[in-house]
């Protein structure tokens, strides 16, 4: 029987961090869908990670830690994808946290919420491409391997689940570009920015502050998690010649 290194090597590899989560669970599918063997990269959601492996399309699926706050783990994350896989070409940057809190209540937004929101919004998202470097700058797709951040439209409107969130994004859209500039050519650095995407966090937030969003939106809805992630796949496999974007699926928020 071929040893799993030998089984995956002919896939391209895709690894997608906070992949348990709903949204991370539908750029999943549809990398495993166009034909990545897909690493399910999990924090403390292991047991979803499995469950998510198991229902993939296509071959060569793992779930692995990816713990975005640990560098130490996160090199050995790396380790254990090149000792599998032997490659790795396209990393989806989608671990990220918030919480609900009103922007003119200063004070809820505690020096705590804070940090572990750049902690893991910013910071984390740059040890994962730090981490995954010598695989990507390795990898044989056209345009090279691929970096796709996952942003939010909040960067850029400063409306969203708080402050910190808001400020967050743009910190990482700004990351994106410079990313992009100092990878080059090997590997490209895209972010993709949906607007408010009606996932199970979202659905459990205030109703009217979620019709307020809606209704705000020219598209006058939410976007869908697949719309999301059908967007991460194009800018990995159709859009060979970008990199240093921001790629919009908001339903024409900021025109609202």
């Amino acid at each position: 029987m071929a040893s799993p290194a030998t089984a995956a090597s002919t896939l391209p590899v895709a690894l997608v961090t906070g992949a348990a989560g709903g949204l991370g669970q539908a750029i999943a599918r549809e990398l495993a869908g166009a034909g990545f063997a897909v690493g399910i990269g999990y924090h403390r959601s292991a047991e979803a990670a499995e469950q998510l492996q198991r229902t993939l399309a296509g071959a060569g699926h793992f779930a692995i830690a990816a713990p975005v706050t640990d560098s130490a783990g996160l090199k050995s994350m790396a380790e254990a994808i090149q000792a599998r896989c032997g490659r790795c070409d396209v990393l989806v940057n989608c671990a990220g946290i918030t919480r609900f809190v009103a922007h003119e209540d200063l004070e809820g937004l505690d020096d705590a919420l804070f940090d572990s929101i750049f902690e893991v919004n910013v910071r984390g998202a740059f040890a994962a491409v730090r981490a995954l470097k010598p695989l990507l700058e390795r990898s044989a797709l056209p345009g090279g391997g691929v970096v796709v951040n996952i942003s939010s439209i909040a960067a850029v409107i400063a409306m969203g689940s708080n402050i910190a969130y808001c400020a967050s994004k743009a910190a990482l859209d700004n990351m994106t570009r410079s990313l992009a500039r100092a990878l080059a050519p090997r590997i490209r650095v895209l972010a993709v920015a949906p607007g408010l995407v009606d996932t199970e966090f979202v659905k459990s937030l205030d109703q009217g502050w979620r019709d307020q969003q809606a209704a705000r939106t020219p598209l006058r809805r939410l976007a869908l998690p697949l719309e999301v992630a059908k967007a991460v796949v194009a800018a990995v496999t159709q859009l060979t010649f970008t990199t240093g974007s921001i790629i919009a699926v908001d339903g024409g928020r900021p025109l609202g």
